[in-house]
């Protein structure tokens, strides 16, 4: 079966619906999401969006802030264009119905976290995201333009090489034509053709272990790109949030924000003595890859499974103002934050590289942009800054239906790409190597490639990856296509790319910290510079 949109979104996050609704005002819009159109991590993001609103606050030290946060890796011109943005990008989900606190007097109640120097978050409680994503999808379903296919999972983006037509990384004019889309209503992999794909699939977190993202984040936006021979890059950058809820029996973790510590919540060891002023001057309030790093190598030298944050001393209004979701949360399973200290540990939260993308959003691959956590802008350099996610996915998605609007004048569908080929495939019911397999590769990202890395453990990592990419491919070819094998494939592809781009990092930096590499300079930038 064929479909044919001018503009194809894959996701339903943040990035996906704001550009969907900019785009429906020049086309036909059509939204491809793998689960339930509210089942993204926007949905789960507690903090809020970072924004110039007050004075003291400016542009130039949100700029800086961002800069330090990276690790100097941000491209400063990207940054200055998110941070300038901002203002515009945020007053426009106002627009949009979004509801922000605000302070008995009307202003903005801006909330500070951790790397920030003013008071610039804009928060809904701790429950931001639930609420831009609820806001966002009522206007989408509103639009009459936008159609939105919910439980359908894309497989591959089309391009020549579906044509027959050889391409490699080297190719300079490689197109998409849209994208190759599993429906589980006929169990048929269907084409959809678009004059341009917008790629918003969100995070790589399942790949881990423990994670804070939603169950359906497998990285299959930035495997689909890698696989059509896109550029992706700094993959090694994987952000582990410092403070999820310690409750082994739950998945994805549970989250708790990092507005606790700006409020005043401090980071206790097991025997209740505060810890994090001996690994930054900014105590609690360091970007968070100081902060996981740190809570990582107490809980090693204490042989503990968790720490604490204490937030007893915080204000009851606070707590029910600010915190009323984590507070219900951990009620719910015995502990009374105003007493009791929250046992925390730090899980895979977001992925600061993906498919690299220009000043417009758009991919090394023409008509095909990327937006929010799956794209690489520039913006996060080696380490996000607190916030920052949601206002990037809003200017990106911004300038990309700036730029795609334009494009679509000049672009035809192409009408000659073939439908999906199940030849010589069956239906495979060993469920189990399925199952098997992913739980192989999240214990070997876990342990390998987690928050402090070394030569070894990636080589060790790496090794066994490549079996587990040998057995998959092999099944991947056999079978019918459903969603399980597809999403173990992309976890795989994107396991590769994170121990590949950590391997050829020769320094720590940022995210990134390797026993072998200490030093914060890149060895082989120097190497390359002498010869």
């Amino acid at each position: 079966m064929r479909h044919k949109v001018d503009f194809l979104v894959i996701g339903s996050g943040i990035a996906g619906l704001s550009f969907a609704l900019k785009a429906a005002n020049y086309g036909k819009v059509g939204m491809i999401t793998k689960s339930k159109i509210d089942d993204t991590a926007t949905k789960y993001a507690q903090g809020g969006v970072a924004a110039v609103i007050y004075s003291p606050d400016t542009y130039e030290k949100h700029i800086r802030d961002t800069m330090i946060a990276g690790d100097e890796l941000s491209n400063p011109k990207i940054v200055d264009i998110t941070i300038r943005e901002s203002t515009a990008r945020v007053l426009e989900l106002v627009e949009w119905g979004v509801n922000f606190d605000k302070t008995d007097s009307g202003k903005y109640a801006l909330a500070k976290e951790g790397g920030h120097s003013e008071f610039r978050v804009l928060h809904h409680k701790d429950i931001t995201g639930a609420e831009i994503e609820q806001k966002l999808i009522l206007a989408a379903k509103r639009n009459k333009n936008i159609t939105i296919l919910e439980n359908c999972l894309a497989i591959d983006i089309i391009t020549q090489h579906h044509l027959g037509v050889e391409v490699s990384r080297k190719t300079p004019d490689i197109r998409c034509f849209g994208a190759y889309v599993y429906n589980p209503n006929n169990k048929k992999v269907e084409t959809v053709l678009s004059k341009v794909t917008m790629m918003a699939t969100g995070g790589i977190g399942t790949v881990y272990g423990h994670t804070t993202n939603p169950n359906i984040a497998t990285g299959d936006g930035i495997a689909m790109v890698y696989r059509a021979k896109g550029t992706v890059e700094g993959m090694e950058f994987v952000q582990f949030h410092p403070t999820t809820l310690y409750n082994p029996k739950e998945t994805p973790s549970f989250l708790i924000t990092e507005a606790m510590r700006g409020a005043g919540a401090i980071l206790k060891d097991r025997n209740g003595d505060e810890f994090m002023s001996k690994y930054d001057a900014r105590g609690a309030l360091a970007p968070r890859d100081i902060v996981a790093r740190a809570i990582d190598n107490e809980l090693k030298i204490s042989g503990s499974d968790f720490v604490y944050l204490d937030a007893t001393a915080l204000p009851k209004d606070v707590i029910f103002s600010h915190f009323p979701n984590i507070y219900a949360k951990c009620l719910s399973i015995g502990i009374d934050i105003m007493r009791d200290m929250i046992p925390v540990v730090p899980a895979a939260h977001y992925s600061c590289g993906g498919i690299k993308t220009d000043e417009w959003g758009e991919s090394s691959i023409q008509h095909l942009f990327a937006s929010g956590e799956c794209a690489s802008t520039g913006l996060h350099g080696a380490n996000r800054l607190a916030s920052n996610s949601l206002l990037e996915a809003l200017v990106f998605s911004h300038r990309a239906s700036l730029k795609a609007v334009e494009d679509i004048k000049k672009i035809d569908f192409c009408d000659e790409i073939p439908e999906w080929d199940t030849e010589g495939t069956v239906l495979n019911e060993e469920m189990v190597l399925i199952t098997q397999t992913k739980k192989e590769l999240q214990t070997i990202m876990s342990n390998y490639v987690g928050i402090v890395r070394s030569n070894l453990r990636l080589q060790r990592a790496f090794d066994r990856l490549e079996i587990l990419y040998g057995e998959t491919e092999e099944l991947y070819k056999k079978s019918i296509l459903f969603p399980e094998i597809c999403e173990l494939r992309n976890m795989i592809n994107v396991g590769y790319l994170i121990i590949k781009n950590a391997m050829d990092r020769k320094e720590s930096r940022g995210l990134h910290y390797s026993l072998d590499y200490p030093e914060h300079r890149d060895v082989s930038q120097v190497t390359r510079d002498m010869l």
